[in-house]
């Protein structure tokens, strides 16, 4: 591979996307991979579904022995904070502490990339775990825990949709070098996303989707209103609402 490889897709871009999105172990991907950021952001819904694995299999396992429903679900999320290194929290608890912590755009990407929590983070954390603790597990106790690798796949594929309909403030931080996905990458990686989520959840999974679609559109719409556009904590908080909501979403129908 070449620095200079402008091929629109590449095998190379799922390990890239590995390396991007997890904390799972990998070989060293050749230099020039990495000039390929932004283009591999079609293949961000495999590195939901490979993190979603290896939770839905952790969460089977503690079934398989018994243990109760919602430690289950507990377990799951553990695993997908582990193999994800948190990134994705950490945007929440970023994004919420700066939105409502500050009076300024300025100000509020100060404190987003201030390394210290502060009480809107806090309280967002333990919130969202608990919704999304909660609807792992009704979707565990209905038989249907494997459809979580649904909500990790689609979550991911709004990530470079939002990247590529809103500016980056800050000119500065992990997006910013990442790039802009260009309309075919996101359009690659929500056909890709909307299929698997078919095969994995049929038509409630299309209709988990749709809110879930609706729910990151509003937080880009807040983002744009508090800073301007978009950060890396911008679209980790994307990835977490979307998965939240797809999950309750697909709860209430199941």
């Amino acid at each position: 591979m070449t620095k200079n490889d402008t091929k629109p897709f590449s095998l190379w871009d799922i390990p890239l996307a590995l390396v991007l999105l997890t904390r799972l172990p990998l070989p060293r991907l050749p230099d020039g991979t990495f000039a390929r950021q932004a283009r591999a952001a079609w293949a961000f819904p495999l590195a939901g579904l490979a993190v979603a694995t290896v939770a839905c299999v952790v969460g089977w396992l503690g079934l398989q022995a018994g243990i109760p429903t919602w430690a289950c679900a507990a377990l799951v999320v553990a695993t997908l904070i582990a193999t994800t290194g948190a990134m994705h929290e950490d945007g929440l608890a970023d994004t919420v502490d700066g939105f409502w912590g500050g009076f300024t755009p300025e100000r509020r990407l100060e404190i987003m990339k201030d390394s210290h929590i502060g009480t809107y983070g806090v309280l967002a954390l333990i919130l969202s775990q608990m919704l999304r603790i909660s609807a792992i597990g009704a979707l565990a106790a209905a038989g249907a825990l494997w459809v979580v690798l649904a909500a990790a796949i689609w979550s991911r594929a709004l990530m470079p949709v939002t990247m590529a309909a809103l500016p980056n403030p800050r000119g500065s931080g992990l997006s910013h070098r990442v790039g802009t996905p260009d309309v075919t990458t996101c359009a690659a990686g929500l056909a890709l996303a909307l299929v698997l989520v078919a095969l994995l959840a049929g038509t409630a999974g299309a209709v988990s989707a749709l809110f879930a679609a609706l729910a990151a559109i509003c937080l880009g719409a807040v983002a744009k209103a508090k800073i301007g556009g978009q950060t890396g904590d911008v679209l980790g908080a994307t990835q977490q609402v979307g998965e939240i909501t797809f999950l309750l979403a697909l709860a209430a129908q199941l």
